[in-house]
């Protein structure tokens, strides 16, 4: 069994580019079938409202069920204050099965995280770069399972992803997946430190060909056991963890509903990002 566990699916409503507009799976299909991939983790485009978003995730799903395995996106900012009820209705009333969440939308708040453990959903979060953070999440959450896509950096970050690496070796509840890392050499150093159980195939679909992105995991020429691991084991335990149902504490908060910002970065630092200015996906 080949699971992509990385693939967006549905509409956006920002119009700023691809990651934010359209991910159609129409070509993602033909070529998931055509790389022998058997299963896909899928989750919505950037959205406003991802509520609505995780509705036509699901309806994806429902429609597909053999082939599609649904998280719920969750935004830190706009959906603080619900959190729970959104996750509980993405769990038992979608059918859901993780939560996927992105340092562009806001930083990681122990609210989502407090979901996360609540139902044992594994919790996808691009950190965009900020591998520090997940050092607080590890040892703050041990028994949520962090999955930090890209290495740590769809940006092709090198010395985020070095780091990284450290961090993946050190908490057995960090996992990494391999879609857009460009970097071989420093995905073939994480299986080598971290150990092929923290390594999860991932294409960044359907924008990523993932008979390519399948391609980079054969050419790592793992061990039988090892690479099933890598190709559908690791993120096929981390779900099979989930609750069908849970008791949430719910924080009502009363503060503004504003991002937080990073009280030590300097104001007038400008973070550089690469290729066309986006955010990666």
């Amino acid at each position: 069994m080949i699971i992509d566990a990385h693939c967006h699916a549905g509409k956006g409503d920002g119009l700023t580019g691809p990651w934010d507009t359209d991910a159609h799976l129409g070509r993602y299909r033909a070529r998931a079938r055509a790389a022998g991939i058997d299963r896909t983790v899928i989750f919505a485009a950037f959205n406003s409202d991802y509520r609505r978003a995780n509705r036509d995730v699901a309806a994806i799903v429902r429609a597909d069920p053999a082939r599609f395995i649904g998280f719920a996106f969750v935004h830190p900012v706009l959906d603080r204050g619900r959190m729970g009820p959104m996750v509980r209705e993405a769990v038992e009333e979608l059918g859901l099965r993780g939560i996927k969440a992105h340092r562009h939308d806001g930083r990681m708040t122990r609210e989502v995280a407090d979901a996360a453990r609540a139902w044992r959903l594994p919790v996808i979060y691009d950190v965009q770069g900020d591998v520090a953070s997940v050092e607080l999440l590890a040892r703050e959450f041990p028994d949520v399972a962090w999955i930090i896509p890209h290495l740590g950096s769809f940006a092709d970050d090198w010395r985020a992803q070095v780091l990284f690496v450290d961090v993946l070796a050190r908490h057995p509840n960090v996992f990494t997946d391999t879609a857009g890392v460009r970097r071989f050499d420093t995905l073939l150093e994480a299986v080598h430190r971290a150990g092929p159980e923290k390594i999860i195939f991932g294409s960044d679909g359907p924008w990523l060909h993932p008979g390519l992105e399948l391609a980079k995991v054969r050419a790592l020429k793992l061990e039988p056991r090892a690479e099933q691991l890598v190709l559908g084991g690791n993120i096929t335990r981390l779900i099979d963890r989930a609750r069908q149902g849970a008791k949430v504490v719910h924080r009502p908060s009363t503060r503004p509903l504003v991002a937080r910002r990073d009280p030590w970065l300097p104001r007038d630092r400008v973070r550089a990002r690469a290729g066309d200015g986006g955010p990666d996906p």
